[in-house]
């Protein structure tokens, strides 16, 4: 009986907050997927900068055996300087010292990933006016950015999700949930198509040092908004319409974030999805929808009463002028 009475309590309480326990499993699972990405990261990688750094290291003492006449602190300098300006996009190498960083096709191309927020970091402002104008710029295009893009993606959903899935559902009687998941793995699967597959073949062939693998790679990163800056294209030396190139790019990365945003879209309009979010969403309480749904009510009413009495203060001066006199005053007359 006891065992019963605690387990039906038990069952009710986790009933009652069942939103919070849904939101402590969302958090936990979060963070034990960040430490799993750390320790695949950290045990795939660690290896490799390791062979790096050995490779290095043997690399800089053949040189210093090879040129005596340097000091191994005169070549610390010229790599430091070297390194520095490598992090803002200039090059030492000869091969390209070609490529300006801040031409106009360029500068395009950096305007975009900096309101795109995906910021390759390969070109970053040298001056302090320019770090000044990126902040502000910054600030103002990345609101107006994620304005247009609602705007163009809530178009757009229109005409490729929501008319389709009605038509099928109304025209053939299929079921709306059913036609709403296999449109969206249809939407999904050309959106994959075009702007992954078909664009990773395309980069393969025109970046000279690009395998498949690199280019679908570099599509993914940009089209997620990662930007992690260690593929950009276009950089190569002597690559052949440099500034048509650029111009390509920077439209394949708008329309292809506003593809990417149209899919996510589709698929958050899923029933059951929708059903997945809320479990851990805080519920309202039942007093509050109450006081909300009396004060709708109110304002409603109150609106009401407020047009009906502006209607008749209309209508009666609209009405044709009549000379209101006062009962006595007809009286007196009257007598007169």
């Amino acid at each position: 009986m006891l065992q019963s009475l605690a387990g039906s309590s038990c069952v009710r309480l986790v009933e009652q907050h069942r939103s919070a326990w849904c939101f402590a499993l969302l958090v936990l699972g979060y963070l034990l997927y960040l430490v799993f990405g750390a320790v695949v990261f950290s045990s795939v990688e660690l290896p490799y900068e390791d062979l790096l750094r050995q490779e290095l290291s043997k690399l800089k003492q053949r040189f210093l055996e090879e040129h005596a006449c340097l000091s191994e602190q005169q070549l610390e300098q010229f790599l430091m300087r070297v390194l520095e300006a490598s992090n803002y996009g200039v090059s030492v190498l000869s091969n390209a010292s070609g490529n300006w960083n801040w031409d106009f096709t360029s500068s395009l191309f950096f305007a975009s990933t900096v309101l795109s927020t995906t910021g390759y970091g390969h070109t970053v402002p040298l001056s302090d006016g320019g770090k000044a104008f990126c902040i502000i710029y910054s600030v103002i295009g990345i609101p107006f950015t994620l304005l247009f893009l609602t705007a163009v993606v809530q178009r757009i959903i229109v005409y490729v999700t929501r008319r389709p899935v009605l038509y099928f559902h109304i025209r053939w009687g299929f079921s709306k949930q059913v036609v709403a998941i296999i449109h969206a793995m249809i939407l999904g699967f050309i959106t994959v198509s075009c702007f992954f597959l078909i664009p990773a073949a395309i980069f393969s062939v025109l970046e000279d040092d690009w395998n498949f693998l690199e280019s679908f790679y570099f599509c993914f990163i940009s089209l997620s908004t990662i930007g992690l800056g260690d593929y950009v294209p276009g950089e190569g030396y002597n690559q052949k319409f440099r500034e048509l190139y650029k111009i390509g790019i920077t439209c394949y990365l708008l329309m292809g974030l506003i593809a990417m945003l149209v899919v996510l879209e589709t698929f958050c309009e899923l029933h059951e999805l929708k059903k997945f979010r809320k479990l851990f969403y805080v519920k309202k309480d039942k007093e509050e929808d109450q006081v909300q749904i009396m004060e709708h009510d109110q304002l409603s009413f109150s609106s009401i009463s407020d047009q009906a009495a502006s209607m008749k203060d209309d209508q009666k001066a609209n009405e044709p002028f009549v000379n209101s006199q006062s009962p006595t005053s007809n009286d007196s007359s009257l007598n007169n």
